[in-house]
């Protein structure tokens, strides 16, 4: 298919895809495949408007009734994950079982959402006063403004949006400028599962595109009560305490620089396959995506010739081809830091496997570069520091006590795995002893999370909170009653105020 007949198939005409001034470009090869009309910066408090009106209607609706919106969004996405997954393959540069299988996160969290919204509990609390009872109760905060990043284009917006919803949240979508065409595709999903619920209000979904001052107008606005961004360190630096200022909630998804720690215990074979996964998927390009291989010294010779191996192998290419693993960077820009990233690894005495640029046997004007494996001699500056492409550091340990030190020491504290076939060892690394992060795994590598368990991460990461597990909580208010049922008024504390 052409690029434009994957982007008509989705459900965009011309109309949508040309005639503005945000040229988006494909990272397959590198043309440009839209020119998109950008939302006016002085438009941004009239949207705000009407999801603040949308927000006085929806929070009123029952919350299963709100979470029929989401089934019908569930069935909305089912209906169209071929195409939808050939957008995100196209726009960012996903091999085709990973394009469809972010399709599937959004139709795995509408699913989630949907049982959800007939499980917003509260509890019911001890009164220390005869005749009271104390309850919980949780309610809907507002607008949510969500923030995403190019290389979950859709999936992370649907953790939020419909999270969000069935918490009775208006939501308003300012996508990644390097993947609005897989937003608008997937809003229009949204769009014909508003149309089928029939009485939502106008408002309720708004999708926003341009650039920083777009984002700009939700992080500052009191009017949009939640803030969610996904994005890098730097990002989260300015966006978090400017949320904080206006007594906003931030729920920050950031850096990631996820380790393994490899135990002479490890099924190596096991441990090879989630290595090459964790580190080269999505060419590196995940925040949970493997960046620092922690290996026991009796074992590392052996496993690092297994992965120089099987790195050898890795097919780099179109992404859309059969048989490919490794598609392209985003742009020529992250190829350019990946490359200056290994330079700098190599002056700290790192000895690199592959990382090079990739010309031949590749579409034209894409950025491809084989992924680099990098023996290095302990964790240096450069190793702490998150590159987002496929590099991967190797280094070894002796002891796991200092297994788990290194593995902690970074600024970052997103995903974190050990593969172990010793209790002892797997034990100390979930404890509070081990990592660090906010995801902690055994005998999986770090990439590929499941819906059902809240994601997000520690230090640097932001430490927000999103998809399942209580994540709903972060969407809405809480709120503690007391009821006195009684004919007296004792006080608490065994108070004493007789007038």
């Amino acid at each position: 298919m052409t690029h434009s007949s994957i982007l008509t198939a989705a459900g965009l005409d011309l109309s949508d895809l040309s005639g503005g001034s945000l040229a988006v470009h494909t990272p397959i090869d590198g043309s440009e495949i839209a020119r998109l009309a950008e939302t006016r910066a002085d438009d941004m408090s009239a949207v705000i408007a009407r999801a603040q009106a949308a927000f006085r209607h929806w929070r009123t609706v029952p919350a299963p009734r709100r979470g029929e919106l989401v089934r019908l969004l569930g069935e909305e996405l089912r209906a169209a994950k071929a195409e939808l997954g050939a957008v995100v393959s196209l726009e960012v540069g996903k091999i085709t079982s990973e394009g469809l299988g972010e399709v599937q996160e959004m139709i795995d969290i509408c699913d989630f959402a949907l049982g959800l919204s007939r499980q917003l509990y509260g509890l019911t609390i001890a009164s220390e006063r005869p005749g009271h009872r104390m309850a919980e109760t949780w309610h809907p905060m507002g607008p949510v403004g969500i923030i995403s990043a190019f290389n979950f284009p859709v999936a992370v917006w649907s953790w939020n949006a419909a999270i969000a919803l069935v918490c009775g949240n208006p939501i308003i979508w300012k996508p990644s400028e390097k993947s609005p065409l897989t937003a608008m595709a997937a809003h229009r999903c949204l769009e014909r599962a508003l149309a089928r619920f029939g009485d939502a209000p106008e408002g309720l979904s708004q999708l926003v595109i341009g650039g920083p001052e777009i984002g700009a107008a939700l992080v500052e606005s009191r009017d949009v009560p939640v803030l969610s961004a996904t994005g890098s360190t730097r990002m989260g630096n300015i966006v978090g305490p400017k949320v904080l200022a206006r007594w906003g909630r931030p729920i920050l998804e950031l850096g990631g620089n996820n380790a393994m720690i490899v135990a002479p215990s490890a099924d190596l074979d096991m441990a090879v396959r989630a290595i090459v996964f964790s580190a080269v998927g999505t060419a590196g390009q995940r925040c949970t995506s493997l960046r620092r291989l922690i290996v026991h010294e009796s074992i590392h010779d052996d496993l690092v010739a297994k992965l120089k191996s099987a790195y050898a192998s890795l097919p780099v290419g179109d992404p859309r081809e059969s048989g490919t693993l490794v598609g392209p960077l985003v742009d020529e820009q992250a190829r350019t830091r990946m490359l200056a990233q290994l330079e700098q690894a190599r002056s700290e005495g790192g000895v690199v496997h592959g990382g090079e640029a990739v010309e031949d046997g590749v579409p034209q004007g894409g950025a491809y570069v084989t992924p680099a494996l990098v023996e290095m001699p302990d964790q240096t500056d450069t190793v702490r520091t998150e590159t987002f492409a496929p590099i991967l550091y190797v280094m070894r340990y002796s002891s796991l006590e200092d297994a788990i030190a290194m593995q902690n020491d970074v600024p970052q504290g997103l995903s974190s795995c050990i593969f172990t076939l010793n209790l002892r060892e797997a034990e100390t690394f979930l404890s509070a002893a081990g990592a660090d992060c906010g995801i902690a795994n055994v005998n999986i590598g770090p990439s590929g999370a499941e819906i059902g368990g809240a994601f997000g991460g520690e230090k640097e990461t932001g430490g927000g909170r999103e998809s399942g597990s209580d994540a709903w909580k972060g969407y809405m208010r809480r709120q503690t009653s007391t009821i006195n049922y009684s004919a007296e008024l004792p006080l608490a504390q065994g108070v004493r105020f007789d007038i």
